[in-house]
């Protein structure tokens, strides 16, 4: 074989090696709520389990006794994820008697509540290996947390006269608890500028540096501002 023909052999094996490192590299878009993550026969399976033993503290409509759905689900799940709430569910339900039901019995009621929010079932059965990484959001996105949601923001200490604020500051995320975090120190700061109200400690010594802001939001998506729980200092520079 001529040098020629080696070239020309070769010339497809590297084509096809780049095709696929392009295509390793390519990022993968995250399950939403919105791809079909539990399947009919569970939420049916479900309904009579509901009945019997939740429905005398919720309704799985938008209205009534501790609704399941609607503003109510928006307001606790919003960006959190599918395995956070089969946690919740399976940890907590029935009320005072967490952890009495089988782990199936418990996957099909978070399916029943899946149904009753609107989102569409789908081929595969709802488990907790089946909905890693699945996020509950909304169908046009992860849009805003909701007022009144707890939350922890990082950014730039900065004080105007007697007010105080966050610039370069994280989007809101969820938390269950107000203390500050390691990665608090070096996540990737934001582009936006949040108020702090009703703020008690003295911070001025802090001003200039990075801080960790936990509170609950005021307006949706902290629009007027952020009611402070804590404050800790996380870095002395900042950005």
């Amino acid at each position: 074989m001529n040098a020629g023909n080696r070239l020309w052999l070769a010339l497809p094996t590297l084509l096809l090696a780049g095709a696929g490192l392009v295509s390793s590299q390519a990022p993968q878009k995250p399950r939403t709520v919105w791809d079909g993550v539990y399947t009919e026969a569970q939420a049916t399976r479900a309904t009579g389990v509901f009945g019997a033993t939740c429905a005398g503290c919720h309704t799985l409509t938008s209205d009534g006794n501790r609704p399941l759905s609607g503003e109510s689900f928006w307001q606790s799940n919003t960006q959190k994820s599918v395995a956070e709430l089969l946690g919740y569910v399976s940890k907590n339900m029935p009320n005072g008697n967490g952890g009495s039901l089988a782990q199936e019995t418990y996957n099909d009621l978070v399916a029943l509540i899946l149904k009753s929010n609107g989102f569409p079932a789908g081929a595969t059965e709802l488990t907790p290996t089946s909905i890693a990484g699945v996020q509950i959001v909304s169908k046009d996105g992860p849009g805003e947390l909701p007022a009144n949601t707890l939350v922890r923001v990082v950014g730039c200490l900065v004080k105007s006269g007697n007010e105080w604020t966050l610039t370069n500051a994280t989007a809101p995320a969820r938390t269950d608890k107000t203390a500050a975090t390691p990665d608090d120190a070096t996540v990737a700061l934001g582009t936006r500028t949040i108020a702090l109200k009703f703020v008690l400690t003295k911070l001025d010594s802090f001003v200039g540096q990075r801080m960790s802001v936990s509170g609950m939001l005021i307006g949706a998506g902290g629009a007027d501002g952020l009611n402070v729980a804590v404050v800790n200092r996380v870095a002395a520079t900042c950005p």
